[in-house]
């Protein structure tokens, strides 16, 4: 398999595996790959592993409703998030042929239609994932069997850690959405009435408030990626920026920022490769695991990496293609900025690739770098799709440039400049002839200069088209990149997919415009 060993199995009813993930390594072997996963649950370790809980079982569920991929649960790993967060967005372009998938044509192009396939498999895959924490927390609520208080208490801030980030997607792509706090057969998403966005976002605050104060500072080894009370105020602190709470928005990041629990030491070509997982800047990764005997692993693996993977043939055929950097993206880096090689994969190459790897011309002249798998764990997973790159879902860096912006709508220029400064210092790796330091102390023209660095620190990240819509400026950056039937009014936002209007008979409202 690729360079540790997974979290988070799926489980269902009283399955035997359950997953937990392990150190990282910085390199592979051939031995490794006789290893397994350390949640199988074996006659020595079942119900739970030592140092789990009763409830693990539901909460890895949950955990892997996040990545599930085949099996009607997607939500982050795959082809309809891909479209939705990334080839919407002025940096990206749709990728693989001219005439591949129509709906993500309509993902690059506009409008999406409320009869987008795409568009409802993502809708009831964060619901799905919404159920599974909801059923952690009725297990919890319900278990009189005399299980102590904390034990409870940390199976409950992980589920509505999870629930936050869901709702935290839903209300980014569909804004007014049902809200379901509770396990019934009788509720679902399409016969519950649509609460407000304002409504959403106190919901989502309410719960990762909770996650912060009951989540630990860190796991065992052997849970790498379960989520911690940086995680919930690292994503607590984008919830607030997003509702443009700039004080709320500082201070919790800086709560992240002065735990001392993460840093910017991992350098950027390294973050996204296999030895950069769950590396220091991890504040929320979503875990995934293949190996010689699963190498597309459906239950444990994601395919976030197939779908982006170049799509060349022998050698070079490592996915599909899709969403490939656009050509507005390529000229916005700045002379000399390392970040573009860590980003931009040519066909043919211009210069080998971290790896020694030389591209031929491919059908797409330029692919998605940070996707990009290692030869020699291919080699060892007999597999070239990548079904074991974690997904990074937030990053330290975004922790600190949430901090330099809120700082700067605070007037407090100082502050800023110096967050803005240790992300720009990690990306110039010590070569004071590039990035120079930003020194304005123009409110506006700073707040240029944060923009501009997290399209760059953050591109084909699924950050761009969400960040563009926020600061207002979406209608122009689409309209730059030639995606000319854009209408704000309408496409800064999804339609509710017809199939959930249908089931609701008149319950659900349609977005404006569609």
């Amino acid at each position: 398999m690729s360079h540790r060993l997974n979290i988070f199995a799926s489980v269902v009813g009283v399955s035997l595996v359950a997953g937990a993930a392990t150190v990282s390594l910085t390199g592979c072997s051939k031995n490794f790959l006789n290893r397994q996963p350390l949640g199988q649950y074996t006659n020595q370790n079942y119900p739970y592993p030592s140092g789990g809980g009763p409830y693990d079982q539901y909460v890895f569920a949950a955990y892997a409703s996040l990545r599930n991929d085949g099996n009607g649960n997607v939500a982050v790993s795959d082809f309809n998030y891909l479209g939705a967060t990334s080839i919407r967005a002025d940096d990206d372009d749709k990728g693989s042929t001219a005439t591949d998938s129509p709906d993500q044509i309509a993902m690059d192009g506009f409008p999406v239609t409320p009869t987008n396939g795409l568009i409802n498999d993502l809708w009831n895959g964060y619901y799905a994932s919404i159920s599974k924490c909801n059923t952690v927390l009725q297990v919890v609520g319900q278990d009189s069997s005399g299980t102590a208080q904390s034990v409870k208490t940390l199976a409950q801030a992980e589920a509505r850690f999870i629930r936050a980030y869901d709702y935290f997607m839903l209300v980014r792509l569909w804004g007014s959405v049902p809200l379901i706090d509770t396990l019934s057969s009788n509720i679902s998403q399409s016969n519950v009435a649509q609460s407000t966005s304002t409504q959403i976002y106190a919901f989502i605050e309410s719960d990762l408030q909770f996650a912060a104060a009951n989540l630990p500072a860190s796991w065992p080894s052997k849970y790498i990626g379960r989520v911690t009370t940086g995680s919930a105020n690292g994503m607590l602190s984008k919830v607030y920026l997003y509702e443009q709470k700039w004080q709320l928005a500082m201070t919790t990041a800086q709560l992240v920022i002065n735990s001392g629990v993460y840093n910017l030491n991992t350098p950027y070509n390294v973050i996204f490769t296999e030895a950069g997982e769950n590396s220091s800047e991890a504040v929320f990764e979503i875990q995934a695991y293949a190996d010689a005997s699963n190498p597309e692993n459906l239950a444990y693996g994601c395919g976030y990496a197939n779908r982006q993977g170049v799509r060349g043939a022998g050698v070079f055929n490592l996915g599909w293609g899709f969403n490939v950097p656009a050509p507005g993206l390529v000229t916005a880096y700045e002379t000399g900025d390392p970040r573009a090689d860590a980003t931009l994969l040519y066909c043919p190459s211009t210069a080998p690739t971290q790896y020694g790897e030389v591209f031929p011309v491919e059908p797409n002249p330029i692919y998605n770098m940070k996707e990009y798998t290692n030869p020699q764990i291919r080699a060892e997973v007999g597999d070239m799709f990548g079904w074991w790159m974690d997904i990074r879902v937030q990053r330290y860096a975004d922790v600190v440039l949430i901090d330099a912006e809120a700082a700067n709508e605070l007037g407090q220029t100082t502050e800023a400049l110096a967050k803005l400064e240790m992300v720009r210092a990690r990306a110039r790796a010590g070569n004071s002839a590039i990035l120079p330091m930003v020194t304005t102390t123009d409110q506006t023209q700073l707040r240029l200069a944060i923009q501009h660095e997290r399209r760059i620190e953050f591109a084909m990240e699924a950050e761009r088209f969400f960040d563009c819509v926020r600061w207002g400026i979406n209608q122009a950056a689409e309209s730059a990149a030639g995606k000319s039937a854009y209408l704000d009014a309408r496409d800064k936002l999804l339609p509710i997919p017809q199939t959930q209007l249908d089931l609701s008979k008149g319950v659900l409202k349609q977005n404006p415009l569609y």
